[in-house]
């Protein structure tokens, strides 16, 4: 048998040279299933994509009568005639559904085949496929033909010798070849006319970097050999499912007709690429100052030489609203001008608008202008600023001054300035207008966002209380609120020494994320303090407190862990409801997480009544209570968080203080995607 060698290289091998292949389509394209069976029915071979369609390992089959394995009762006289036939040495071909390990049942294609068994005889072997994954290449196939056939483009796959495998009727015309005399041929070969030297260059770059390139050519070919051409072209990867280059797929398209138009439409694209770059790289983030930097990235050098974003003072603080805000611009994002002689103007500086100046204008007009540089002096609010004169020192040129307003309301500016000898032309204008328009709502998002993610984290730590003094009893707690980027949640820690001298542990987590989160756990909060100072066993607090929770709406949710620790007994009592188990580690360093008992968490219906735990916590022994953001996170589950927690326990150190400090040190990212309340108690 003759094999192409398609793994490496790129063209076919020599007529006739035996080599092995990589059957790719079959693992990528069109996962195939293959078996055979003897003469009595007994699967012998089962092979290639067998196991992850249909999911019996080899082991499990091998040796078993296939047919009521594989196949449903209601195919059994179908899939029994079709073996039949094949024994009796017909190739057959057959669609019905065969059955998974699991008890579901797939969809199939299949060829039937006779082959000899291992003993001789006659036996079957069965080629299938996914029917859904047949109909999609068979799609995939349609709508690359149609592609070839009618696209008036002109269209070539190469291979990674870059010679042509196929080409379409159009490019074929452009070339003056007929297609199929393209096929294993280079380019200098066919269009020798148009430096193919650099254009194979472009496309081994292609191969390499794995990026799409594009590329404008004059030249001329065998269709108008008096005449030059002017093509546009682009060079794209032709990849394999796990990446591998197969070659390469040129579009090419003839605008020597058109060139003042195909400039405005290149010019027009690469506006849209623009706009396009900037919806990702601003609207994607939350954060202030790095959506202020996006735009003034976005407008230089493509648009301008310098840009600076300013938001009002009153703006950023609508809380300080008053005359020491007024006519303020804040300075969030800068660019360093190209001729200022005395450097970049630094972000993060205040100054007060000049009345009268174009700046006052288009914050009252609400209308973009452009004027001459250099601009009026913005005079910083701290006179001994490294920019207290701001445009001072302005090159000669032309500013584009606009307004930043989204949802009706100004913002601040944004000032493009260029001094090169060019001046912002009618398309310019729009684009810069239409970069800032953009960009302006995205930071009033995250200007919003920022609002609330302060009076959330302001809200939650207004809730958390110094610590009591408690006889016998050393403590320690942390709180940290996620990153900037992630909405404050509903974290809480209490200890409360109670009437009857024992001290009430109290840790929850209200399920998601902003004020609301923090407002509820506030809520809640108040309600378990006031139930504990009860004297109520932990078990009918949560259950009182489940009721609270259930009184606030059917979407509010909770966990919660209680814990009274009894000085006099060396014991503590522990009631979980959905919460982290707590973790005990005793004076030698074993560890133990306390999972014997745990409710459903908090808002959810029960059947059962919730459960208490007995443990006896020995002198120097430690208990830590912990919501979740400490043990789980994008990186890791569950599991080995606590398992990360467990082994940074079994050695604490000497204070909790320092304990608690090294463990929020070494378990949590440098950016939380959540809130982490932890409290560690030690009796003395």
């Amino acid at each position: 048998m003759v094999m192409q060698d398609t793994s490496s290289g790129g063209g076919a091998p020599a007529p006739g040279r035996p080599a092995v292949g990589r059957a790719g389509v079959f693992q990528e394209l069109l996962p195939m299933a293959v078996w055979a069976a003897d003469h009595q029915g007994r699967v012998w071979l089962w092979e290639l994509a067998a196991q992850d369609l249909l999911g019996w390992r080899p082991e499990q089959i091998i040796g078993q009568d296939g047919l009521p394995l594989l196949v449903p009762e209601c195919n059994l006289e179908l899939a029994g005639e079709l073996t039949a036939r094949s024994r009796a040495g017909e190739a057959v071909v057959g669609a019905y559904p065969v059955r998974h390990r699991d008890g579901h049942t797939v969809e199939m294609e299949m060829w039937i085949s006779p082959i000899a068994d291992p003993t001789g005889q006659p036996g079957t072997l069965v080629i299938a496929a996914e029917t859904s994954s047949v109909g999609r290449m068979r799609d995939s196939l349609a709508a690359l033909e149609g592609l070839f056939t009618q696209s008036p483009i002109g269209l070539a796959l190469l291979d990674r010798e870059l010679r042509y495998v196929r080409v379409n009727d159009a490019l074929a015309a452009m070339n003056g070849q007929p297609a199929a005399a393209h096929v294993g041929k280079r380019i200098g070969e066919v269009v020798p006319g148009i430096d193919p030297s650099l254009v194979e260059s472009l496309m081994r770059q292609v191969l390499q970097t794995r990026h799409a390139v594009l590329d404008r050519r004059t030249g001329r070919t065998p269709a108008t050999p008096e005449q030059d051409r002017v093509w546009s072209s682009s060079y794209a990867p032709l990849t394999s499912g796990n990446g591998e280059a197969l070659g390469v797929i040129a579009s090419v398209i003839d605008i020597t007709e058109g060139q003042a138009d195909h400039l405005r439409v290149e010019r027009a694209r690469q506006r849209f690429a623009l706009l396009a770059e900037a919806g990702a790289r601003i609207g994607t983030t939350l954060d202030l100052r790095q959506a202020a930097s996006g735009l003034v990235q976005m407008l230089v050098p493509q648009l301008a030489d310098t840009a600076q974003v300013m938001l009002l003072e009153e703006v950023l603080a609508p809380d300080d609203v008053g005359a020491s805000t007024h006519d303020l611009l804040h300075c969030l994002a800068t660019t360093k001008p190209a001729l200022a002689p005395s450097g970049r103007p630094p972000a993060e500086v205040t100054y007060r608008i000049t009345p009268g100046s174009v700046h006052a204008t288009v914050l009252a007009e609400r209308h973009s202008r452009t004027v001459p540089l250099p601009l009026p002096v913005l005079n910083a609010v701290t006179p001994d600023s490294p920019a207290a004169g701001l445009f001072g020192h302005s090159a000669p040129g032309i500013a584009r001054v606009i307004p930043l307003t989204a949802r009706g309301k100004v913002l601040g500016l944004v000032i493009a300035t260029r001094t090169r000898n060019e001046q912002f032309d009618e398309q310019d204008t729009v684009l810069v207008d239409e970069l800032v328009a953009r960009a302006a709502l995205n930071i009033d998002n995250a200007r919003l966002y920022a609002g609330r993610h302060q009076a959330a984290l302001t809200l939650q730590r207004s809730l958390i209380k110094p610590l009591p003094t408690v006889p016998g009893l050393e403590l320690a707690t942390g709180y940290l609120p996620a990153s900037s980027e992630n909405e404050v949640g509903g974290d809480w820690i209490d200890v409360l020494t109670l009437p009857d001298g024992r001290t009430g542990l109290i840790i929850g987590d209200v399920m998601g994320h902003g004020i609301r989160a923090a407002a509820v756990m506030g809520q809640l909060r108040t309600v378990a303090r006031t139930l504990a100072y009860q004297n109520l066993p932990p078990d009918r607090l949560l259950h009182y407190l489940d009721i609270a929770v259930a009184d606030l709406g059917e979407s509010e949710l909770a966990t919660c862990a209680y814990a009274v620790y009894d000085r006099t007994t060396s014991s503590c009592l522990i009631t979980r409801a959905g919460h982290p188990p707590p973790l005990l580690a005793d004076p030698n360093g074993t560890i133990q997480f306390l999972e014997k008992t745990c409710g459903v968490p908090l808002g959810v219906p029960r059947d059962a009544s919730f459960e208490t735990e007995h443990v006896v916590l020995p002198p120097g022994s430690i208990l830590v209570l912990y919501t979740d953001g400490l043990i789980e996170s994008h990186d890791h589950d569950v599991d080995h968080g606590m398992h990360q927690l467990a082994h940074f326990l079994s050695e604490p150190s000497q204070t909790l203080q320092e304990t608690r400090d090294r463990l929020l040190k070494h378990l949590l990212p440098t950016s939380p995607q959540d809130d982490v309340a932890v409290l560690l108690a030690r009796p003395r």
